[in-house]
């Protein structure tokens, strides 16, 4: 875990911290690419990657805390029935992915440890649907869910399960979704996105359309002046260096994906100090804890 503050305590971003549900082996090709089409990679290698983090991005403001993705459920790992079973629908999920999840890595455990209360979530970023994003949403009956319009609709498609989306994980009773459509804007801080969200209409936290893993993938956007800025990215790549090479990663829709690294990578250009916080980057954490946020310890008090 990780747990930095902000630079000047009275502007809109207090604090940023990063906390990890738990871990994720997946496929070398899941992290880069080979051209070679993902079910021939998934039925046949038999290596894994080790360990990845499933992080979780939380951002203190003065009128509580915003999360970027949610984790992964602790049910994914204790209950046998979380994951399709049968057929090839079945099999790809248990070749995609390996979950680690202790019983204190649950997403209300995880904040607990930092300081934080989850009561004081008010709102939820989900960059998309998949398991290792959504799997704290049972923990945020109080928080408002904002997500890509585009990534909504995609539950209503046929067999969603076959893209990874669990409808009977995400569509719970009670949760209050605030699906977003980025509109066109014409700030040159943004260049070369064209659209986008600014979530809270202050501009420290806006939301930018990635689309590639999956068709309404989002990424955030913190900034405000004198602190780093920070990009948290989702799945748009597993490790900066191979985004910054002008690697793909293996999932997804190729040329959506290619289109969304050119637009990150020219962001990236743009601000020379930006930090790229992907979910499953083993060095995200020291990467923040490096920026300009990283100034204090975990065991800090955030009051």
């Amino acid at each position: 875990m990780t747990r930095t503050p902000a630079p000047n305590p009275d502007q809109p971003v207090r604090a940023v911290s990063v906390v990890s549900t738990g871990t994720v082996d997946i496929r070398p090709q899941h992290v880069r690419s080979t051209g070679t089409p993902a079910l021939w990679w998934l039925m046949t290698t038999r290596r894994w990657t080790g360990p990845r983090p499933i992080n979780v991005y939380v951002i203190e403001r003065h009128d509580g805390l915003v999360l970027f993705d949610t984790g992964q459920d602790r049910a994914s790992v204790t209950g046998p029935g979380y994951f399709p079973r049968s057929g090839l629908t079945g099999l790809i999920y248990r070749r995609l992915a390996r979950f680690e999840i202790a019983p204190d890595q649950t997403l209300t455990a995880r904040l607990a440890a930092i300081g934080y209360d989850i009561a004081d979530v008010h709102t939820a970023v989900l960059s998309h649907l998949h398991t290792d994003h959504i799997g704290g949403l049972a923990e945020l009956r109080r928080a408002d869910l904002v997500l890509h319009q585009r990534e909504w609709d995609t539950l209503g498609e046929p067999r969603p399960e076959a893209r990874g989306l669990l409808r009977e994980h995400i569509d719970l009773p009670g949760l209050r979704w605030r699906p977003v459509t980025p509109r066109p804007v014409s700030d040159p801080a943004l260049a070369p996105f064209t659209a986008a969200h600014d979530l809270f209409g202050d501009g420290s936290l806006v939301l930018l359309p990635t689309p590639g893993h999956t068709p309404g993938s989002l990424s955030m956007l913190v900034r405000q002046p004198g602190a780093t800025p920070l990009l948290m990215a989702g799945d748009a790549t597993f490790d900066v260096h191979l985004m910054q090479d002008g690697y793909l990663p293996g999932l997804g829709e190729r040329a959506a994906l290619r289109a969304s690294t050119r637009a990150l990578s020219t962001l990236w250009a743009r601000y020379p100090d930006l930090a790229i916080l992907p979910a499953h980057d083993p060095a995200a954490g020291t990467r923040l804890s490096a920026s300009s946020w990283g100034q204090r310890t975990v065991a800090e008090s955030h009051r």
